[in-house]
């Protein structure tokens, strides 16, 4: 094993993941290409999805949203398995837009070659691509390449440390338990003019936050039940780490899910049926109880974790997320289940140019 990464920014500080200040907040969007259902109620397949998925990173970047997240998944309700294909295919249509992934599970893939293909939609864009990297959380990519859980946590520590020494563009000499030794060997291609802007992704554990820092990453929390506020030590961990460690400070980040409508009743009436549809099947699969209505107005009310209503209403909730934990950005997970195309449209549409808008005009600027 090596020593402590050297304190490093993602591009400098004023690069694109330093903080933004205090009266602004950057807002992106997130999906996992959720498969949806034809009129007969059967899974839609999932190259139309793909396709689809195309159309919305499109008009993100027409609407002047600041990111688009694609997650890696590996199983059937979800379309996104090689997002940095899809990156690629997205950086031909699109001009401004940030382009990541929302997450790249690490832990199951080499991270010499997640640099290679970032790199490459690096410069495919012009320079738009940024890497969250995380463990997921689901396991299906364990079994499919052939890695054993019980090496959960060496696999994403080793593979994290590898990845650092990677995307600093130097010779690689790297050593560890589970790959090959990496010699004096260098990795192609470099970006063009700053360090690849990684994220760490996190679920809510303090071990993750401190390991985030360590390495001088923003972070982004994934923020999918509960209530924002409760993140808040997370939060501050963070920041007091990253000074520990003598990072500059970098962005920090949330991830919720969300549906925005013309209106609150719309958006909760077009949300609810698929919303539970997904919540149910997850939690069948991880031992919860059912949900029913009530959880899910609950999680829609102003300190819920679902930004659900009309841009009004949603506007206000990422004004208070902003007030409650001085976040830099928030990204909206718009796909939600079987929630059809057009309303997931519509939902774009309304993040950038009603709900953008009114966010900057609620913190004056």
């Amino acid at each position: 094993m090596t020593d402590t990464p050297a304190p490093r920014s993602a591009a400098g500080p004023e690069g694109p993941t330093a903080p933004v200040g205090p009266g602004r907040i950057l807002l992106g969007l997130n999906t996992f290409g959720d498969v949806g259902e034809n009129p007969d109620g059967s899974p839609q397949p999932h190259a139309r999805v793909l396709r689809q998925l195309l159309e919305e990173a499109q008009l993100a970047d027409a609407v002047g949203l600041h990111a688009f997240g694609v997650g890696e998944h590996h199983r059937k309700d979800y379309a996104v398995s090689a997002p940095e294909v899809f990156l690629a295919a997205a950086a031909a249509r699109t001009t401004r837009i940030r382009l990541g992934s929302a997450v790249t599970v690490l832990s199951s893939d080499d991270p010499i070659r997640v640099f290679q293909r970032f790199s490459t939609v690096d410069a495919i864009s012009n320079g738009r691509a940024e890497v969250m990297l995380g463990r997921g959380s689901f396991i299906e990519s364990f079994p499919l390449f052939g890695l054993d859980l019980a090496d959960y946590e060496i696999l994403f520590e080793e593979k994290l440390e590898l990845f650092d020494k990677v995307r600093a563009q130097k010779p690689v000499h790297w050593e560890g338990r589970t790959r090959p030794a990496v010699s004096g060997l260098s990795v192609y291609p470099p970006l063009e003019r700053h360090l690849l802007p990684t994220w760490i992704g996190v679920g809510g554990t303090p071990e993750s936050v401190l390991r985030c820092a360590q390495y001088g990453y923003p972070i982004i929390f994934a923020i999918i039940g509960g209530q924002p506020r409760a993140f808040r030590p997370l939060v501050d961990l963070y920041r007091e780490a990253m000074a520990k460690y003598g990072h500059p400070m970098q962005q920090v980040a949330t991830h919720s899910p969300g549906h925005v409508a013309d209106t609150d009743e719309q958006a909760r009436e077009e949300l609810f049926p698929h919303w539970l549809k997904l919540r149910n099947k997850l939690g069948a699969e991880r031992g919860w109880g059912p949900a029913g209505r009530g959880e899910f107005d609950a999680l829609c009310a102003p300190e819920g974790a679902l930004y659900v209503g009309s841009p009004e209403t949603v506007a206000r909730k990422i004004v208070l997320l902003k007030q409650n934990l001085g976040v830099d950005r928030f990204d909206l997970k718009y796909s939600n289940g079987p929630l059809p195309h057009s309303a997931m449209m519509r939902s774009i549409e309304l993040m950038g140019t009603a709900v953008a808008p009114r966010v900057a005009e609620l913190l004056g600027t």
